[in-house]
């Protein structure tokens, strides 16, 4: 049986990183505010990882107009990426714009 690439999970969390209260969306996966996330899932929203390191933002590229934030797990080294969502601090993004992305 090939498990659902997303699952929608609606829930809040406090970040491990700034300490903002974040009110989950279903599609919440980092924190608005410093813009950390938590090495949490495999596939987006089934939470079956099980390293849980932070995430820590290290760059964004623009795709078609939308700002595309790029992470690495500070644990195990493991890199995802994922849309900014409209409610992502702006100046935390251009900071990140500057930094240059490694493959």
């Amino acid at each position: 049986m090939q498990k659902k690439r997303f699952q929608k999970r609606i829930e809040d969390f406090v970040c491990e990183k700034c300490g903002a209260f974040v009110k989950g969306t279903g599609y919440t996966d980092h924190c608005p505010e410093c813009l950390w996330s938590k090495h949490v899932d495999v596939n987006p929203g089934d939470r079956e990882a099980e390293c849980g390191g932070l995430m820590e933002p290290i760059g964004v590229e623009v795709k078609g107009g939308e700002y595309i934030i790029h992470y690495q797990c500070q644990k195990c080294g493991y890199k995802f990426r994922v849309k900014a969502r409209p409610e992502d601090n702006f100046e935390e993004i251009l900071k990140l714009v500057s930094k240059p992305l490694t493959s």
